[in-house]
């Protein structure tokens, strides 16, 4: 089922499986975004270099919605202001850095809000879409939505602490660059939210 919000002029909304051409072109802009560095794992070089199959399958999997999601902001030109994605982790799996799921949640990544967009509650808008598709969640219920934010990060880190995001103290190298500190931090599900 797709999730559609207003806010202003943008239509917050899940991605749709033909849209993969957006979907690369999105990612694109927000690696050449001079803070991608110490947001994202991954170059512009290195997403480019990806064949169109490779995008097809991200957008076909977002748009299932069953392990991930991906939330767009959208202009009323079509153009794509904005995007938030969200992958499961199960307890008792391995996430990325090798180590042990304990509990089952989610894993926001991939925050990317177009810098004329940024303060316009745009960010808002695609964490609330993103949350909501987080605690609806009933086959496993998730207890807690995460993340990770560079240590040089602090304008993120502001924002997800003004959100509702707690550090935990967990304190991680960044995987491309292990002379990096990433921090986790977390929202745990509220109370009477469904599920579990």
């Amino acid at each position: 089922m797709e999730q559609q919000k207003q806010i202003e002029q943008h239509v917050i909304r899940s991605v749709r499986a033909g849209e993969w051409e957006k979907v690369k072109g999105l990612r694109l802009d927000a690696l050449r975004d001079p803070s991608a560095s110490v947001a994202f794992l991954e170059t512009v070089e290195q997403a480019a270099a990806q064949p169109d199959e490779h995008w097809q399958d991200r957008a076909a999997r977002a748009a299932a919605g069953e392990q991930v999601v991906q939330i767009i902001a959208e202009g009323p030109d079509g153009q794509w202001d904005g995007s938030v994605s969200v992958f499961v982790e199960c307890a008792g799996s391995t996430d990325f850095l090798g180590q042990a799921v304990k509990v089952d949640q989610a894993h926001v990544v991939g925050v990317f809000v177009r810098p004329e967009q940024r303060g316009s509650g745009l960010t808002d808008a695609l964490f609330e879409a993103a949350l909501e598709w987080v605690w609806k969640r009933e086959s496993p219920a998730l207890g807690r939505a995460r993340l990770f934010v560079h240590e040089e990060n602090e304008r993120a880190a502001r924002f997800y602490r003004r959100f509702g995001f707690r550090p935990t103290g967990l304190v991680i190298p960044k995987p491309d660059e292990p002379s990096a500190k990433e921090h986790e931090y977390v929202f745990p599900r509220p109370a009477g939210s469904g599920g579990a």
